[in-house]
């Protein structure tokens, strides 16, 4: 993973007006304002708007925990956002993502050990990273295993994963204390 250089502090909560604070602080898990928010306290305004979406993308959508989370660690590496793909990777190895399967995502779409569907899942964030479409020949294996929602998920969240990535990066939020990697 590349290195970047914080761009963006990380703001303090306590000299928000209360209303964008609670906005912030609406996103806080088991008590935690992971890093990430605390940088976009910055836009109180963007976080009110962007995080719905996020949540669908995040919980509500209609892929399996694991498909998702194979798409996020995926397009997370190609970006090399180091964030994204470190607070992702625990979340993913909780739901019963294996070492094995994190090494795979690394490779790529041709790692020995994906299936058909999860070749597909990988080759369709490369295809997105690298053409901005998903290839008809990605887009037909993909129809065999899920619906048109479930391939309008995909898509989403790839998208919204890089621009998660972009945003990371192009900010240099720094890991969180508890990630591994963090500077203690």
């Amino acid at each position: 993973m590349i290195q970047r250089k914080q761009r963006i502090p990380m703001r303090d909560l306590s000299t928000m007006a209360q209303e964008d604070r609670e906005a912030i602080e609406k996103n806080a898990m088991g008590g935690r304002i992971f890093n990430i928010f605390k940088v976009l306290a910055h836009h109180p305004k963007l976080v009110k708007r962007w995080t719905p979406f996020a949540g669908h993308i995040l919980g509500k959508q209609t892929l399996p925990f694991r498909d998702r989370e194979l798409l996020i660690l995926r397009i997370g590496w190609l970006n090399q956002a180091e964030y994204e793909f470190a607070q992702h990777e625990l979340i993913a190895k909780r739901g019963g993502v294996s070492d094995e399967d994190i090494a795979r995502i690394k490779e790529g779409p041709k790692a020995v050990g994906w299936s058909e569907k999860e070749a597909a899942l990988m080759q369709a964030a490369d295809d997105l990273y690298e053409n901005s479409v998903v290839s008809d020949a990605t887009w037909a294996t993909l129809s065999k295993s899920y619906s048109t929602e479930q391939l309008m998920d995909v898509v989403f969240t790839i998208g919204q994963y890089n621009l998660v990535s972009w945003a990371l990066n192009s900010f240099g939020v720094p890991l969180d204390d508890f990630l591994p990697g963090a500077k203690k």
